[in-house]
């Protein structure tokens, strides 16, 4: 069973950085789009970033200029840095995977980690 484990949140004041990481781990033959959403109280899960295998990347309009993703293929991992942070960043940050388990199975799996908190103070 494949399992998605992030790491890296925590607590900083404004324009402060912090860097998240998520590692897949389990059987996997191949991940293609991996990403990363957040969810602040009494708000819906929205998406942050997202990285295709090849390297492409997508941005909330939120956080273009402030936020990074990167991916290492050999790690089977995602990461997130987070610069410039601001109070409005707080949220539950939660990555995800498309996973492809088998060469003999052709589907992907849409896996979610637990979160990671992340809490920005003025």
């Amino acid at each position: 069973q494949v399992q998605l484990v992030e790491s890296g949140g925590g607590s900083v004041q404004a324009v402060g950085s912090l860097r998240l990481s998520c590692g897949a781990s389990g059987i996997i033959f191949r991940i293609n789009d991996m990403g990363w959403y957040r969810q602040a109280p009494g708000r819906q899960r929205e998406l942050v970033a997202v990285i295709t295998s090849g390297g492409s990347t997508n941005y909330a309009d939120s956080v273009k200029g402030r936020f990074t993703i990167a991916r290492d293929n050999a790690k089977n991992t995602v990461y997130l840095q987070m610069n410039s942070l601001k109070p409005e960043d707080t949220a539950l940050y939660y990555c995800n995977a498309y996973i492809r388990e088998s060469e003999f199975r052709l589907s992907y799996t849409d896996c979610w980690g637990q979160g990671t908190q992340v809490t920005v103070s003025s």
